[in-house]
């Protein structure tokens, strides 16, 4: 499954060759969507369940229920996001209408991880996320 996620996130690229150009994310927004992200990850970091939870979009809050059950799952199934070794921002970018954040990670292994995170806004409040997929680039370690 991890090798189709990779396939996948290297193919995004060209799915959109040939296409109109994506409209850019402002420069306001891409600030707000890094601090979200970043504020998880210490928040993963210092084992704040609640607070992790909270930077999550309403969906994925309703389908993990409690903050602990979701931090046991990132635990779990998100080594990498829960304590990376290091943290690399890209550009946010619009695929289609989904915002997407990539985050260039490594772990504890010093193995080199891609995170695409979709983000999301309701009206004027504040960027949120809404899932997280990791995939493992090969041969690439620091």
């Amino acid at each position: 499954m991890r090798r189709a996620l990779c396939a996948l996130l290297l193919s995004l690229p060209l799915l959109a060759w040939g296409q109109p150009p994506a409209p850019a994310v402002s420069k306001a927004d891409a600030r707000a969507i890094r601090k979200v992200i970043e504020a998880q990850l210490d928040a993963f970091r210092h084992d704040d369940a609640a607070r992790a939870f909270s930077y999550a979009a309403p969906g994925i809050r309703e389908l993990f229920g409690t903050p602990e059950t979701f931090m046991a799952m990132v635990k779990t199934s998100y080594p990498v996001v829960y304590r990376p070794g290091s943290v690399l921002f890209e550009e946010p970018a619009m695929e289609g209408a989904e915002l997407v954040q990539l985050v260039r990670m490594t772990d504890a292994d010093g193995h080199a991880w891609i995170a695409r995170y979709p983000m999301v806004r309701y009206g004027k409040g504040p960027w949120r996320i809404n899932g997280c997929q990791i995939a493992r680039v090969p041969g690439q370690t620091i």
